[in-house]
């Protein structure tokens, strides 16, 4: 017979507003092209752009967001600034939902398909 793990107390509301703010942060488009740039190695601002297309001035306020968040992290290299990863759960957080969502399309062209 199989036991049922024991319920997690209910999030505050407060709680909530932090998780909420969390998928804000992450309901982007530029902000996920830049993360997901992120995943493979550190780059710097200039390279950002250039992997996404996004503009100087359009990265550098999406980075200072995700920065704010604690889901990027930056060091000074010389002239230039370098932004990593900082939240270590994040790859498997994208993986998750990048996974469900395709699970859901491949579901829907099955039932298209019949």
């Amino acid at each position: 017979m199989r036991r049922k793990s024991p319920r997690k107390p209910a999030l505050s509301r407060e709680a909530l507003e932090l998780v909420a703010q969390r998928f804000r942060t992450l309901g982007d488009p530029t902000r996920l092209a830049l993360l997901q740039t992120l995943f493979a190695e550190e780059r710097s601002v200039q390279e950002l752009c250039a992997a996404t297309g996004a503009s100087q001035a359009n990265a550098s306020k999406h980075l200072a967001l995700l920065l704010e968040q604690g889901l990027v992290a930056r060091r000074r290299d010389g002239l230039f600034t370098r932004y990593r990863i900082a939240e270590p759960t994040l790859e498997q957080l994208c993986r998750v939902v990048c996974g469900a969502i395709a699970d859901r399309h491949a579901a829907v062209q099955a039932h298209l398909a019949s």
